[in-house]
Order: C-alpha cells, then structure tokens, then sequence
C-alpha cells in the first residue's frame, strides 16, 4: 500500500501546497505570543494530510452512479437543513458544533454539488444546448443556495453559485442562453437586494464601490485591508511586524483577510511566490481534467478547478477593494479546518482517479451514460 501511495501521488501539485500551509501558519504565530490559531490550525493540517492520502486510495469511479451522487447531494441538504435547528456561530447558523470542533456544512455541499452536476453534466454535455439542462441544474444548486444564503452566508452561496455557473460554462452553453442566464441572473440580484439581503450585507455591497465613504463604519475592513497591502510593498515589513494586523486594525486577519496580513509581512515578491504556488496547483487539477477517464472524471476535475479559482477570485479581491467583504477564506492559507479539510479531500479525490485515468475501457464509458 505504501508503494502504492507513494506512486500515485502528485508529489508536484502535493509540495505546492505545503509552503502555502506554512505560510499561514508562519502568518497566524507571528501577531501572538499564545499562538491559539496555530495550534489548532496545525491539528487541521495533519488530519487534512492525512485524508488526502486516504481519499487517494479509494476508487471513485461509484460516483459515477446516479443514485449515489444523489444520495450525497440530499445528505448535504440534511446537513444545511439541521443548522436552522442548532447552528449558531457569531450570530450566523452557518456552523455544526461538536464540543470544540465546529464543522461548516457548505463545504460538505460544495463537494456534493461539483459531484452532481458533473455526474448530470456527464451524460447530457452533448445535449446541453438545450435550456432545460441549464433551468434544471439551476433547480439543484438554488436549493443549497438559498439554505446557504438563509444563513445568513453570502460568501459560501456566492461559491456555490460561482460552481454551478462555472459548470456551466464548461458544460459548452450557447451565446443566446448565455445572454438569457445573464438577464435572469440581474434580475435574481435585483430581487435579493429588494427582500432577502440584510442591511449590513447591503452596506458592504455599497462600501467596495468606494470604501473611502465610511471608513469608520461599513467600509473600515475593506479599507484597513487595502492599506494592509499597500504597506507591505516590494519585499513586506517581515515576519511578525505586520503593524495593522498586530495592532488589531485589521480584524479576523486569520481567516477573512488573511491574504493582506500575508502581503503585509511578505510584500509583492512574497505574494508573487503565493501566486505561482497556487497556479502550479490549478495547472495540475487542470491536467487531471484533461486526461480524465471519462467526462464525469474531466468535468469533477473542473469543478474542483473553479471552486478553487472562485475562492481564490473572492477572497483576493476582497482584499484589495475589488469585491465586497464576504468573509471567505484563502485556500491552504486561512484559519479554518473545515475547508482545509475540504480541499485536501477533493485532491485527495483526485488523485484516486489518477490511477485509472489513462487505463479505461468503453465499456466504462457507455455504462457512464446508461448508469
């Protein structure tokens, strides 16, 4: 088994990660003397490691059956539904509480709904021309949307969103229903802003659009934020002296605003090596997307693709003014077991259709589409 392990893992997209995992921590130890998101963090990161090796010695070519894909999308349902009962963190039902350990359901759902539309997208890519596919994965993913965005959790629905509408696009969508889905799409929004957003998700909307309008208030995060990364200039201030997220000026600088209290101590040349550890790592999921054993392997490495783009998309851009505070965290880097432990499982998934990726039949490929 070690054997094995050893050569079916990617040791290339596995080591880009590991300087990322060391610069959070790196970042998280050096504001306190305590060092309570260090240790924690650093618990995360050995269970973590250790599903990602465990998930890459599973054969997942069950996900290819329908009822099987199903029956883990209605478990994350269950799991989303069950917050509105127990859920309580920060005044936000987004979180599961086990003693000490928290677990966030979304991320959960977020693993079922890239399953999902890739088992659905597998075996109607070729239809999908048609407006009912699109109108019925919409179906799908608005229901852990809404739960998600109930919460209330913009962040985690705007990544839910951004997988299906990714998938989507992938999946090969005409121009004409493209434009279609856009027009529904601004309306939805317009419809969200009217009844369903809270003042305060409104007033963070408002303040990326210029933060300078109230520093002191709705755009203080987003501000402190920008200026975090401003300061740290060509090569940062170093290690430990990151003055607005060491003086408290920049809050949930662990988690939310993790990537400007990096940029901060780091400076340009450390968010560069940031950037080309994280292209190395979507460079090598791509790769699996390419050599896929069937479209649902190709289009699950797609959606693991986009959900790492999109939070890498928001969360920067949030950062440095470009988006809105939605309090989403930096992949590898941010505080956080539960989506640490999301993103290694999905590589770990990854890696286990590896060993089957350039050895398959058709007959696997036509149980694929009558399965």
């Amino acid at each position: 088994m070690f054997k094995q392990l050893v050569k079916n893992t990617d040791w290339v997209l596995f080591f880009a990660a590991v300087p990322l995992l060391a610069a959070g921590l790196l970042t998280m130890s050096s504001f306190s003397s305590q060092n309570y998101f260090f240790a924690r963090q650093l618990i995360w990161v050995v269970v973590s490691v250790v599903a990602f090796f465990g998930a890459s010695l599973v054969d997942w070519r069950f996900l290819r059956k329908s009822e099987v894909a199903t029956a883990i999308y209605a478990v994350g349902l269950v799991l989303l539904s069950v917050l509105f009962l127990v859920g309580q963190i920060k005044g936000a039902k987004s979180w599961l509480s086990f003693g000490s350990v928290a677990f966030e359901p979304a991320n959960f759902m977020e693993i079922a709904l890239i399953i999902l539309l890739a088992k659905y997208f597998s075996r109607r890519h070729i239809e999908i021309a048609n407006f009912r596919h699109i109108l019925l994965t919409g179906v799908y993913t608005l229901i852990p949307f809404s739960l998600v965005l109930l919460q209330p959790n913009f962040g985690s629905a705007l990544i839910i969103f951004a997988l299906w509408l990714g998938m989507i696009l992938v999946s090969g969508v005409s121009k004409k229903h493209l434009f279609i889905l856009i027009c529904v799409l601004v309306v939805a929004f317009g419809g969200f802003w009217s009844f369903v957003a809270k003042p305060y998700q409104q007033a963070r909307i408002l303040s990326f659009v210029n933060p300078l309008a109230d520093i002191r208030g709705a755009g203080y995060n987003a501000f402190q934020s920008q200026v975090a990364v401003g300061s740290g200039q060509l090569v940062g201030k170093g290690v430990g002296y990151g003055t607005q997220s060491r003086l408290s000026f920049l809050p949930e600088y662990e988690t939310d605003f993790m990537f400007a209290a990096f940029a901060e101590e780091w400076g340009f040349v450390g968010v560069l090596i940031v950037f080309i550890l994280f292209g190395i790592i979507l460079w090598r999921i791509l790769h699996y997307a390419r050599v896929g054993a069937t479209n649902f392997e190709t289009l699950f490495a797609l959606g693991v693709a986009i959900l790492f783009t999109s939070y890498l998309a928001v969360h920067i851009g949030m950062n440095i003014g470009l988006l809105p505070v939605t309090g989403l965290p930096l992949p590898f880097m941010s505080y956080g077991g539960s989506h640490l432990l999301t993103e290694f499982i999905l590589l770990g998934m990854l890696m286990g259709m590896k060993r089957y990726s350039l050895a398959y039949h058709r007959d696997d490929v036509r149980n694929e589409f009558l399965g």
